[in-house]
């Protein structure tokens, strides 16, 4: 029994960093809705966001597969968040799939024959997509450190009820959850300029580029360390490993933290990527590499702040209603046997990340320039 148990915890903790993983990959991906909110603010010129919706159109795929992955893993391996949260917050889920959907076909339909809405119309809906997936998706996992209003009257009958009317959509109400929001918006819309800036040749556009980089970091810088004070210092919800009780403790995540140094040092490393990248993107004009200094930097920070949600100890979808509602990897998660099903299939993943890397690398063999988008018979142009 001990053993059995023991190995259930193993593989809960092995599922909760495949989690952290696929998150990770999602906010880096999220360049493409960051590029997909700068047509319109950014240049009139029509050739000019066309080569910036073709840069995002050759990747907007790899991005809606990942939330995809990283929700059907998260919800196959704890599968009483699903149940709780896609259960009672629907209206917040709704919202932000919606806007995922809407940029599935606006890039097939923006240049397609016969299109009696226009480019325009499309383009509108790839700004929304742009705008709001990063900023909901922010406000979403804000609302997994401040608490969500929910009450779970039996655990394994997975028998929960959200305490109000709103569903989800209160997490707007909270400031706290709208600075990672704010955050998440403006780390996209970085990530998308240094894309650009990796990706287009075209001499205009690139200086109009790096002065939007000025106007997109100050701010993602600011919301990001405004919303790390507001965790750091604020109580989290701790976790009894022994009668698995959940309690308010003061400074929770700066606890898990110190405790975790490892996680500790794997979050400055990508604090300090994310910040080196747009730096060396900004004062050295010749630089169009810092996208792949930022991207694992964003990765590791988005990582390192799973672990300390859902790790030691800590209930990573907490309820402000009842706090023993709240969920863990323990209370949350599949059965054994499930899990080690899961893990038999996921091993499979370092063939699909192999699979993802050489079509990135294929698609991303020349820079996009004026004379491809002119030639609209001669390739598929979005």
């Amino acid at each position: 029994m001990i053993t059995a148990t023991i190995s259930h915890l193993a593989l809960q903790q092995y599922w909760w960093v495949i989690i952290a993983l696929l998150a990770g990959l999602l906010v880096f991906l999220l360049f493409v809705q960051g590029g997909q909110s700068l047509i319109f603010g950014m240049t009139k010129d029509g050739k000019e966001r066309t080569m910036m919706l073709n840069a995002m159109g050759r990747k907007w795929e790899f991005t809606f597969t990942t939330l995809v992955t990283f929700g059907g893993a998260f919800f196959a391996s704890f599968p009483l968040f699903y149940a709780t949260s896609f259960g009672g917050a629907y209206w917040a889920w709704i919202a932000l799939l919606l806007s995922f959907t809407i940029q599935a076909f606006s890039y097939e339909y923006r240049n397609q024959k016969g299109n009696i809405f226009g480019k325009r119309f499309f383009e509108i809906l790839l700004w929304i997509n742009g705008t709001f997936a990063p900023f909901l998706l922010g406000v979403i996992v804000a609302s997994m450190f401040t608490g969500s209003a929910f009450v779970i009257e039996k655990i394994d009958l997975h028998q929960s009820y959200w305490q109000n009317q709103w569903h989800g959509l209160e997490a707007l109400a909270d400031w706290r959850n709208l600075i990672l929001g704010f955050a998440v918006l403006f780390l996209s819309r970085v990530s998308g300029i240094l894309y650009f800036i990796h990706t287009i040749d075209d001499e205009s556009l690139l200086s109009k580029l790096r002065k939007q980089l000025w106007y997109n970091a100050i701010p993602f810088v600011i919301f990001f360390l405004t919303f790390m004070a507001i965790i750091l210092t604020k109580e989290g919800f701790a976790v009894n490993p022994e009668t698995g009780e959940v309690s308010m403790e003061a400074y929770k995540y700066l606890h898990n933290f110190l405790q975790m140094p490892l996680v500790l040092i794997l979050f400055l490393i990508g604090v300090l990527a994310v910040l080196a990248g747009i730096i060396r993107s900004i004062f050295v004009k010749s630089c169009d590499k810092a996208f792949w200094v930022t991207g694992p930097g964003i990765v590791l920070v988005v990582m390192t702040l799973f672990f300390v949600l859902g790790l030691n100890n800590t209930a990573f979808y907490p309820s402000v209603a009842d706090l023993n509602s709240s969920l863990t990897i323990q209370n949350a998660s599949s059965s054994l046997f499930t899990l080690k099903t899961m893990s038999i299939v996921s091993l499979l993943i370092p063939f699909v990340l192999g699979y993802i890397i050489i079509a990135w690398r294929s698609i991303n063999s020349k820079k996009i320039d004026r004379d491809e988008m002119e030639d609209l018979d001669g390739g598929h142009v979005y």
